[in-house]
């Protein structure tokens, strides 16, 4: 099963859990992320941070990611929430859950979904800070990150 939501509201990591593992019980491991708003950023104290999505896009992209983990690892669920609108410090912005039978699987496809939203999912982020507002650039690492999942980028593009 995979569960998807962009929504503005706060989210409770063990009531989100209890429901992704209700739909499972047989399931052998769960692996959780929660991503949170730093107070700090590339040296800058980081006030607020508005987060941006293209409604409908948004959802079908992680959809679409959620779904590649699933074929990944045959057996898992996946669900993923992701907050938009203005947050704080400290406030959480993204909840990735994967079960798996066996806990490399779901350690992994917990990774897999957060490298490929991280660089694939249609959100822009603008941090507010002492020095005025920015719109957060993509970093290499991340780029980095993603392309362990695919050993030969190379050949595909030579396709």
């Amino acid at each position: 099963m995979t569960r998807v939501r962009v929504q503005e509201a706060g989210f409770d990591i063990s009531t989100e859990v209890a429901a992704l593992r209700a739909d499972n019980p047989k399931v052998g491991a769960v692996a959780c992320f929660v991503g949170t708003v730093r107070d700090l950023n590339e040296g800058q104290t980081v006030q607020a941070m508005e987060l941006e999505h293209y409604p409908g896009m948004t959802e079908k992209a992680l959809e679409a990611i959620a779904a590649q983990a699933r074929e990944r690892w045959p057996g898992s669920d996946v669900l993923i929430v992701h907050r938009v609108g203005k947050l704080l410090p400290l406030d959480q912005i993204v909840l990735v859950v994967t079960t798996a039978m066996h806990r490399a699987q779901a350690f992994e496809s917990c990774a897999f979904v957060m490298d490929y939203l991280k660089t694939q999912a249609p959100f822009w982020k603008k941090e507010k800070t002492e020095h005025g507002e920015k719109w957060v650039d993509a970093r290499e690492s991340d780029d980095a990150a993603l392309a362990r999942w695919d050993p030969e980028p190379a050949a595909r593009a030579g396709e």
